[in-house]
């Protein structure tokens, strides 16, 4: 049996009759920048995240980057991260001339850790950007806390976590601004690249507009020094027939992770497997446990050997990483950071992965540490 990471070519193949409705509709209209499907798309995504504006743009990471512009993050700065994410929530602070300051995660969500954060937090600090990790809303009550006392903006990194919730509000409604990446194997993927950013500010949204088109307002104009970061009105296109899956799709997860915590809490003293506390919905972008013992590696051979595919998200803390070495981090700095990257292992949880897919995974996992067991 091989069981897949992601299996986009099964999702598409459901959707091509409406995908390929969609584009053929966009060529026949003959827009193809900033159409109709692209003002449709940030309407809908606005409304779903509960907030009052959406602005989309060629990709996550320029979501991240506009959100920082447009909260006024500069050179002289500090933004707090953590350092257990994808590069480009660090990233897009240097972008945009600012200092990434890293903070520890917690060690359960694998989310940032607020009490950690305060402790980062200096006269030079603008921003706190809490990543909601694999899916998994981030302590937002503890954020919008200390943002509040601090005077801080609040951007929540949410390129994994479309359609979760928090304390039973969409995740809109938690932070100053909300990205979002519609990367292909994203809970909602385009069929190519894409991101946006969601915010209840006018002042901010309309700053987003005007950098995302070469600082114009559209009459040759241009009031800021700007980018081309538009979402291409064919991706609008494909992302509009595929939000209406997005429930189903988020349920499906949810239903494949639950299975999974079944199949595999017996294996605690070997394995932590992901959890959820009452105030949150976590959507499962990943489903990632963590492998105890140093078997993280050996587990994932044996998983390879037996046609399952699974990943590490992600092998690195970002301080360590050599591009950001000039920020004099070293290791032990963040020791949750570090032991998560040592140990984290993410099991194909996706909506077409079946249950069947499952159980053989859930019994691989298990014929490895009884195989272990018998050579100690």
């Amino acid at each position: 049996m091989q069981v897949r990471m992601a299996d986009l070519p099964a999702q598409n193949k459901e959707l091509q009759p409406e995908l390929i409705a969609a584009m053929q509709e966009v060529i026949e209209s003959g827009y193809f920048v900033n159409g109709t499907n692209v003002k449709a798309l940030e309407s809908e995504i606005a409304s779903y995240c509960a907030s009052t504006h959406g602005l989309s743009l060629n990709s996550g990471t320029d979501a991240l980057l506009m959100a920082l512009l447009a909260s006024g993050v500069g050179p002289g700065d500090e933004v707090i991260t953590p350092p257990f994410t994808f590069v480009a929530t660090a990233e897009t602070v240097a972008l945009a001339g600012a200092t990434p300051v890293f903070a520890d995660i917690d060690p359960v969500s694998f989310n940032l850790c607020p009490k950690s954060t305060e402790a980062r937090i200096t006269s030079k600090t603008k921003a706190i950007i809490p990543v909601h990790l694999f899916g998994q809303p981030a302590n937002m009550s503890a954020f919008k806390d200390i943002a509040k006392q601090q005077g801080l903006t609040l951007i929540a990194d949410g390129a994994q976590s479309i359609g979760a919730t928090y304390r039973g509000d969409a995740l809109g409604k938690w932070s100053d601004l909300l990205t979002l990446s519609f990367f292909p194997t994203k809970n909602l993927g385009a069929l190519g690249d894409g991101g946006m950013v969601l915010t209840d500010n006018s002042e901010q949204a309309e700053k987003i507009r005007l950098l995302r088109s070469h600082g114009s307002g559209g009459t040759y104009s241009y009031d800021e020094i700007g980018y081309c970061s538009r979402l291409d009105e064919l991706q609008a296109a494909f992302l509009r027939v595929k939000f209406k899956h997005i429930e189903s799709w988020n349920d499906a997860r949810r239903g494949n992770a639950a299975l999974y915590n079944n199949c595999l809490d017996d294996l605690t003293e070997q394995i932590a497997l992901p959890t959820e506390d009452e105030n949150t919905r976590h959507v499962y972008h990943q489903y990632t446990i963590r492998v105890r013992n140093n078997q993280r590696q050996k587990l994932q051979k044996h998983l390879s050997d037996k046609g399952v595919f699974c990943a590490i998200y992600y092998p690195g803390a970002i301080h360590l990483e050599p591009a950001y070495r000039h920020l004099g981090c070293k290791r032990g700095d963040f020791p949750e950071a570090e032991l998560a990257a040592d140990q984290v292992l993410s099991l194909p949880v996706h909506p077409n992965v079946t249950h069947e897919q499952i159980e053989y995974t859930a019994a691989a996992i298990r014929e490895f540490f009884t195989q272990t067991s018998k050579t100690k």
